[in-house]
């Protein structure tokens, strides 16, 4: 611990600020948590400087942060403790299905488990430019599963984004791990980002100070579910390869594909490539189990490498050998060819392996969970439970 201590970056709490929809001019002045409402801020009357204030919405939010007609006045400017103790309450006023049990920053140098202070620098380059990468690893009975798989892979995802390290892998690793250790979660999620860092407002990064670590934990309330869902196709245009095989933090094009699903009263969306194959879900890859009872998954060159993906490809050869599975087939796949399929199913690291039982009119087989799916799920949560220490790394 000593030894790692010394070799992280010194505190810096001058920018632990995150947005709200303010006029332009007070993003540079004014450090007010985000998605803290006006009514709780108490800055809400009848008259004001910034006249109407118009507040857009998808149909999925309950309400408007601020009513059309009303107008904000006596914005206040707050002291650190004053803004903290309003990231304070605004937490504690939050309930939802996942808890935050611990966050690691290099900018603070160091882990906390207070959710107030569980924020980042707006002046990050990952905030404002989206120059920032991510990974995940799930926390299983105190492991991390394919912890190291999915390490390697933010790794490569920053070389391709020209983000610096601000430490080696080893270190890295030992951050992450200690982070979970402090969380004292047994159960749930560990998701880490890489980013070019603080400084400013440009676009490059050469002024920023120094690239930049988060990580968190996350324990999620919410149970698994393994029944069949329906997926669309969607309109929303696939990322090039260039930038698909990069796990970087810019997911709008992922957020409006799934935000298009739940619009057609579906699960997720499926993205084609250019050349109209299959790609990928939003945040899944996809895989059929053919007429012939080949297990058939696009390739991973103009999508994202699946590190749950491949463990359920490696997996799979044992169904082969019991005679379940006829062959284990990387190609393309066109849409006709998915969709009289045998079954169909989603992979990751959050839905794990999810049976499709239609895609968009058509029926996927007999319209229920595939035997060869739930033989699927069947073995990468025994994976996740059991399976060797290459893809399971105890937590202190």
């Amino acid at each position: 611990m000593a030894s790692l201590s010394t070799s992280l970056p010194k505190p810096s709490f001058q920018h632990p600020n995150t947005s709200i929809n303010l006029p332009d001019h007070f993003h540079n002045s004014c450090l007010v948590p985000r998605n803290l409402s006006f009514q709780r801020l108490g800055l809400i009357s009848q008259h004001g400087l910034f006249g109407k204030v118009k507040i857009a919405r998808c149909s999925h939010q309950a309400e408007a942060l601020v009513d059309s007609n009303t107008q904000i006045s006596d914005v206040p400017i707050l002291t650190c403790s004053e803004a903290f103790e309003r990231l304070k309450k605004n937490r504690e006023n939050q309930k939802g299905k996942q808890q935050f049990l611990a966050m690691y920053s290099s900018i603070f140098g160091g882990i906390t488990t207070d959710t107030s202070a569980m924020v980042i620098p707006l002046d990050d380059h990952m905030v404002h430019r989206g120059h920032g990468v991510f990974d995940t690893a799930a926390i299983v009975d105190g492991h991390l599963y394919e912890f190291d798989q999915h390490l390697d892979r933010i790794l490569r995802s920053a070389s391709l984004a020209k983000i610096n390290l601000p430490f080696d892998r080893e270190n890295i690793r030992r951050i992450l791990i200690q982070t979970v250790s402090a969380s004292k979660c047994k159960t749930g999620s560990l998701r880490y980002w890489l980013s070019a860092g603080p400084g400013d407002f440009q676009l490059s990064p050469s002024d920023c100070h120094q690239p930049a670590l988060y990580a968190i934990v996350i324990q999620d309330q919410s149970p698994h579910d393994s029944r069949g869902i329906k997926v669309v196709t969607s309109s929303v245009p696939i990322k090039p390869p260039q930038f698909a095989t990069v796990k970087s933090v810019n997911y709008l094009p992922n957020a409006l594909s799934k935000m298009e699903a739940e619009e057609n009263d579906a699960y997720a969306s499926i993205w084609l490539d250019n050349d109209g194959f299959v790609a990928e879900g939003p945040s899944m890859n996809v895989a059929f189990v053919t007429k012939e009872k080949d297990l058939l998954m696009p390739a991973f060159d103009k999508i994202l490498s699946g590190c749950t993906a491949k463990r359920v490809l490696t997996l799979a050869e044992g169904l082969v050998k019991e005679g379940k599975l006829h062959g284990i087939k990387i190609d393309d796949v066109t849409v006709e060819e998915g969709k009289k399929a045998d079954e169909m199913m989603l992979i990751g690291s959050g839905v794990l392996v999810r049976p499709v039982v239609q895609w968009d009119n058509q029926v996927i087989g007999d319209g229920k969970e595939g035997p060869i799916t739930r033989a699927l799920l069947a073995l990468i949560l025994e994976d996740m439970k059991s399976g060797p220490p290459a893809v399971r790394v105890p937590v202190p």
